[in-house]
């Protein structure tokens, strides 16, 4: 899922590219990656949290059969 980050990143890039802007390019570029590692980072949080999660059911279901 592409996140805002990354879309203005893209755009930013763009911009500076067709006017010739290196510093915009650059701008857009680190934009750009900003948006892709914020999404990883929820990406992780979510995996965590379904396995916290499973690891939490398990051990009610385990209790449950004692």
């Amino acid at each position: 899922m592409v996140n805002k980050d990354e879309l203005l990143g893209k755009a930013k890039e763009g911009v500076g590219k067709v006017t010739d802007d290196g510093s915009k390019e650059l701008e857009g570029k680190l934009q750009e990656g900003l948006g892709k590692l914020k999404e990883k980072g929820e990406e992780l949080v979510d995996d965590i949290s379904h396995k916290v999660n499973d690891t939490i059911d398990h051990v009610k279901h385990s209790d449950k059969k004692e």
